[in-house]
């Protein structure tokens, strides 16, 4: 008979991962849509390539970095996962809106900053929270449904952001994107609660880690990156981010320069190419995944991995096609490269979902903040923070020798490094296996433990 204080999957769960996903959307929209309009800052401000790359992706990566931890090891520890995500989601949203209102070059720096600060304690939470919202069996498909923020909100930026800057300038695109977070945030602290850590463990699992002492951080911090697994998942997401930052902030400019289109036209093709792609490559992959690992773990894993081999031609191949090769619809002209870019964002688009998912697995109840946190280090300092830098400063080095062409040949050099996260998705495969069957194991002595001992107490109470 089922217990009365069972967790159970309800509707309000599915508000509260509704609700979520929104926050995430609008995380990713606030620090992203700044790729729709880099040329038009640069124009005002003067600016190069480089100082571009450092404003866009480093100014935010340092501070997201910095924070991240603390603030993930916060959530694990006790700290009210719903107020925390609700508090740093009004934070980054009025930051947004004072990137649109700024007059120098460094107070849009440090505007950029102030939205790092925010978000470095919305996502790691929001992993967390949803990880303990479902039940393991139905949690990639839950942590794919989170992981639509960033598709939606690439759609979302590019399109409506292309179109906002170009009717109304660019400090619009950061008032009307700011504005919607102020109101997720009231929503998510009167309607949500936080559901509460590990409630879907095994009762062996909850007095196991209730009867755990509480680690220190740096001491918690090395035995997370101490699960080799976690650590390849870490490596391969790291350059992966790499390469999909410097490739997603700066493809609406590439698309300006080497097609010869408006921004309105370069966020519209690529917005709904890559936003809608990437959405529905993140649920199939997430579906296919809950079912393949019910055989065999490893498919977590592999999954990602095949998506990154996929993907990598089918982005050189859109940043390669010829410019002059484009379809008429209506009066929009729409480059036929754009075709590869949807493929890219489809396959590319499996490595972020999946690999939350398969870092929840890795971590017990008390380790998930913190592990979805250090995994978000990696992604953001290697990926917002070097990518858009890495991708800046190569077109301003090649632009002495290849021109108008340098931005498509430094992006193609970035995109390269995917060749790199394959290699550390294959060597995380049998440690990802052996952590499964070492936490399974674990699980199963706890709970022999437990029972030896209820065994115990009931005897007491016979002889008694």
């Amino acid at each position: 008979m089922q217990s009365a204080n069972q967790p159970s999957v309800t509707w309000r769960t599915h508000i509260t991962l509704i609700l979520l996903a929104l926050v995430y959307v609008f995380s990713f929209i606030d620090r992203n849509v700044i790729a729709i309009v880099l040329e038009p800052i640069k124009q005002e401000f003067g600016a190069s390539d480089t100082m571009m790359g450092l404003m866009s992706g480093l100014a935010f990566a340092v501070l997201y970095a910095g924070l991240s931890l603390p603030l993930g090891r916060m959530a694990d520890r006790g700290v009210n996962r719903r107020t925390m995500i609700a508090t740093c989601c009004g934070l980054w949203s009025l930051a947004t809106m004072a990137c649109g209102m700024v007059t120098q070059f460094w107070q849009l720096m440090m505007a950029r900053m102030t939205v790092a600060v925010g978000e470095a304690g919305g996502m790691a939470p929001s992993v967390s929270m949803v990880s303990d919202l479902y039940p393991p069996h139905r949690r990639s498909l839950a942590m794919s449904i989170l992981m639509l923020g960033p598709h939606i909100g690439l759609l979302a930026a590019m399109v409506a952001g292309g179109w906002m800057a170009q009717e109304w300038g660019w400090r619009s695109v950061f008032l009307w994107f700011g504005a919607p977070g102020i109101v997720l945030a009231l929503l998510l602290f009167l309607f949500c609660k936080d559901p509460g850590r590990g409630v879907f463990d095994s009762a062996a699992t909850k007095a196991s880690d209730a009867a755990a002492k509480q680690e220190p951080f740096i001491k918690s911090l090395k035995s997370i990156l101490q699960v080799r697994a976690f650590l390849f998942v870490c490596l391969a997401c790291a350059v992966a981010g790499l390469a999909g930052y410097g490739y997603g902030i700066w493809a609406p400019t590439f698309m300006v320069r080497n097609f010869d289109i408006s921004l309105a036209q370069a966020g519209l093709t690529f917005g709904i190419a890559s936003g809608i792609f990437a959405a529905a490559g993140s649920i199939l992959s997430a579906v296919y995944c809950d079912r393949l690992t019910r055989k065999d773990c490893r498919w977590q894993i592999r999954l990602p991995l095949i998506g990154i081999i996929i993907s990598l031609p089918m982005g050189i191949g859109f940043l390669l096609w010829p410019a002059d090769a484009y379809w008429m619809i209506g009066e929009l002209k729409v480059p036929q490269a754009i075709m590869f870019a949807a493929g890219f964002s489809f396959f590319n688009s499996w490595w972020p979902t999946l690999s939350y998912a398969a870092v929840s697995h890795l971590m017990t109840s008390r380790q998930r903040a913190t592990g979805a946190a250090t995994l978000n280090l990696f992604v953001t300092l290697f990926g917002a923070g070097l990518g858009p830098l890495t991708a800046g400063s190569l077109s301003d080095v090649f632009s002495s020798s290849m021109g108008d062409d340098s931005l498509k040949y430094a992006l193609v050099a970035t995109l390269s490094l995917l060749v790199f996260s394959a290699y550390f998705y294959t060597r995380a495969l049998k440690p990802y296996q052996s952590r499964m069957e070492d936490l399974s194991g674990s699980a199963a002595t706890a709970s022999g433990m437990t029972e030896n001992i209820q065994n115990k107490q009931t005897d007491t109470q016979t002889v008694s």
